[in-house]
């Protein structure tokens, strides 16, 4: 990187270019460095690239954590952004505005999308959970509605006589047919069924069941 940027920018001790960086009363030179750099990243320059991203990672970062908050979202973001740069900085147009404003308002779209897309997940989670615990009380009420309704008829059977509550039983409940419950109960079968006929209306007055 040192050797491609040497007569673009000067360097510090350690060899790396410092024209991106320094504030020079020349602001003009330093933008159009970066905007050069830009280009030759555009072409494939990893040194160029490398010396646009050492310029405008902090304040990429900066405006990037502002709107996310999250810092560690605000790395990722970050590299998202860069990734971009690497790969569509043909379409710098220096014609439409400067190098750093083109990555600015990249990563200030990138960084709203990030908050976007929580937003949604976070909504599709909520409306999840609310299925969820929907459900689950539908079948506590249910699953209450049927017990209490079982128990409402089986107070109300045992205020029938014997052989209604054994008919009504064997022949609702268990699913016998008419004249096996008149063999089973040794009983005559027009009387199960005068006894099962009485046994219903009985039953149907006290649970309250409309005729």
């Amino acid at each position: 990187m040192t050797g491609e940027l040497g007569t673009l920018a000067p360097v510090n001790r350690s060899g790396r270019p410092v024209g991106l960086h320094k504030r020079s009363t020349d602001t003009g030179g330093a933008r159009g460095l970066l905007e050069e750099m830009l280009g030759r990243t555009a072409r494939g320059d990893q040194a160029a690239f490398g010396a646009v991203y050492d310029a405008m990672k902090s304040p990429v970062f900066g405006i990037v954590v502002r709107v996310v908050r999250d810092p560690a979202q605000s790395e990722e973001v970050t590299q998202e952004v860069f990734i971009d740069v690497w790969r569509h900085a043909a379409r710098f147009d220096p014609e439409v505005g400067s190098a750093r404003t083109w990555i600015m308002t990249m990563a200030h779209r990138r960084a709203v999308d990030r908050v976007r897309r929580a937003q949604a997940a976070s909504e599709r989670e909520h409306r999840a959970a609310t299925r969820a615990t929907t459900r689950d009380y539908d079948d506590v009420v249910e699953s209450v509605e049927r017990s209490l309704e079982a128990d409402r008829v089986r107070r109300c059977l045992e205020d029938l006589t014997d052989l209604q509550r054994e008919s009504v039983t064997l022949a609702y409940y268990d699913g016998y047919t008419y004249p096996e419950v008149a063999r089973r109960l040794n009983s005559p079968l027009g009387t199960i069924k005068t006894r099962m006929r009485d046994g219903l209306v009985r039953l149907r007055d006290c649970l309250g069941v409309s005729r």
